[in-house]
């Protein structure tokens, strides 16, 4: 409650004031601005059923000891359940009496407090404080575990629950609906830590997403397993093999990490950690296998192995050579030949699109590895069209033989340089920006729209900014992409009205003094 109070990291905390609760703490305090002191004041209220019926709930944390540093579980208290709802930033402002009409009928679905859920209701508030550093407007959501009657509120499965009662919400408020289940692609997300740690280094961004680039680049380059690993190596990324259990010649998946600078250690991400179609078996699905392949990879596992800080590789292979300037156009017709496949094949056929979709995310991160100093339109080109390529692992399947490939391209694109644009490099984008459109079509022939408005909104203001800067002048317009979608309603005409409950708190009794009184009107009862 004291940071949510509090001006925020990036100060952009304002007007903090409460939209919906627990009705008497709501009705005590009321919706103006939350200082520190009643802030903290707030937070007593919704803790007094813990203190008074001295309910304890824990979680198993991993701790490091203070002294030696060794790393040991322990119970740690987790009696406060946080969250945040967010709309996306380009979704508006919602009113605080409709976010509190979500809040209350969120936390009524999640069984923490409500007439109808058959429990005693935990102590609540949802906190509004201006817009987040990104634009996106959300309230806070701070839940008690301990009911009013000293009992503890289940958040089993809280993840699952949470997303699922989002959905709902989003569609019955006639919100974008952020996650479709029935064509789900969901991404690993940024953690606060990682951000934060970031922005104490100067870094313009989380290390994951750089690694998550680079990895890109290097497997959608290259056209076995050994030539990813000499890839990786050739960006100066660190790489190493997770063997199975008392080998060294089975590779079980890798880790990889940036070059430390100056007295700092290594910070190993492994593939899965940066996106699902990142591990190592998801991207051996996109690569021929043989045995000869195979151990020309095993080979290259060992040497990194060996020494992750002066790996050399054990046999030199495309990466090393220039290509011709001929093989600018031979690529290039490669994409459109792979874009006119597409063109054939079914809609539901989610492993072929997220094989294309991460080859062309791969392309567009190796050419912003080349060209852009700080992440720019290419680098978000990258991830906007990775969203494409995440899949159950279930989902996953070895890329189709016939389907063709645009290894070539995505070489290409990891060459360029910053200078001398030509006309060959301008034809080559063009296509990967074709590409682009069919994935933008395919989501919305699917129903997909957050996604087609993604890439829609990438092609039409991010990337037009690049081709036009190359030597012919064609650029990329919203006239050749799909006509928009309908707009879904972002607002419904229901007010929530006054704060439902009643303005007086809950009387906390322990159940012991509830035996006792019951005993004692027993006696009374039989006396009279």
């Amino acid at each position: 409650m004291s940071y949510l109070a509090s001006e925020g990291r990036a100060n952009e905390h304002t007007e903090q004031h409460l939209v919906a609760g627990d009705s008497a703490i709501v009705t005590m305090y009321g919706y103006g601005v939350v200082d520190q002191a009643t802030a903290r004041q707030i937070a007593r209220d919704i803790d007094l059923p813990r203190q008074v019926f001295g309910t304890e709930v824990t979680r198993l944390a991993t701790v490091a000891d203070p002294v030696t540093g060794e790393l040991g579980k322990e119970r740690v208290a987790a009696d406060v359940w946080h969250c945040s709802l967010s709309l996306r930033a380009d979704e508006g402002q919602l009113t605080d009496e409709k976010w509190g009409e979500i809040a209350t009928e969120f936390v009524r679905r999640m069984g923490f407090a409500g007439d109808d859920i058959g429990k005693a209701n935990c102590r609540w508030v949802a906190m509004r404080h201006g817009l987040s550093k990104n634009g996106n407007d959300h309230v806070h959501l701070v839940v008690s575990l301990v009911r009013e009657d000293g009992t503890k509120a289940s958040v089993h499965r809280d993840f699952e629950r949470t997303q699922k009662i989002s959905d709902e919400l989003e569609r019955e408020f006639g919100l974008q609906v952020y996650d479709q289940p029935e064509r789900e692609f969901p991404e690993r997300g940024v953690k606060p830590g990682a951000q934060h740690a970031a922005d104490r280094r100067g870094a313009v961004e989380p290390d994951m997403l750089r690694l998550e680039r680079a990895v890109r680049a290097a497997a959608s380059a290259s056209t076995d397993e050994g030539e990813f690993v000499r890839r990786m190596r050739r960006q100066g990324v660190l790489i190493r093999p997770r063997f199975a259990a008392g080998r060294q010649d089975v590779v079980l998946g890798y880790s990889v990490a940036l070059r430390p600078t100056g007295d700092e250690r290594a910070v190993w991400h492994g593939g899965g950690k940066l996106a699902r179609d990142l591990t190592l078996p998801a991207l051996r699905n996109g690569w021929p296998d043989s045995p000869e392949t195979a151990q020309a990879a095993v080979d290259e596992w060992a040497a990194t192995a060996r020494n992750p800080w002066r790996y050399r590789p054990a046999a030199p292979g495309a990466e090393e050579r220039e290509p011709a300037p001929e093989l600018w156009q031979k690529y290039s017709a490669d994409v459109a030949r792979l874009r006119d496949q597409l063109r054939t094949v079914p809609l539901e056929d989610r492993a072929t699109w997220a094989h294309v979709a991460r080859d062309t995310a791969g392309a567009f991160a190796a050419w912003s590895q080349r060209v852009e100093t700080t992440p720019g339109p290419l680098a978000e080109a990258s991830r906007t069209l990775a969203r494409s390529a995440q899949l159950r692992a279930y989902e996953s399947r070895p890329r189709p033989v016939q389907l063709g490939s645009i290894a070539g391209a995505a070489m290409l694109a990891s060459t360029v340089t910053t200078k001398n644009a030509t006309a060959a490099q301008m034809m080559l984008m063009r296509e990967l920006t074709r590409l682009a459109r069919s994935l933008h079509d395919m989501h919305q022939a699917v129903g997909d729209a957050t996604r087609a408005r993604e890439i829609r909104t990438l092609m039409t203001d991010r990337l037009r900014s690049v081709v036009e800067q190359m030597p012919t002048g064609t650029s990329v317009t919203g006239s050749e992409l799909a006509p928009d979608l309908q707009a879904v309603q972002r607002r419904i005409d229901a007010q929530r009205g006054v704060q439902p409950g009643s303005p007086l708190p809950t009387p906390l009794q322990k159940r012991t003094e509830v035996a006792h009184e019951t005993q004692r009107g027993e006696k009374d009862d039989r006396g009279r």
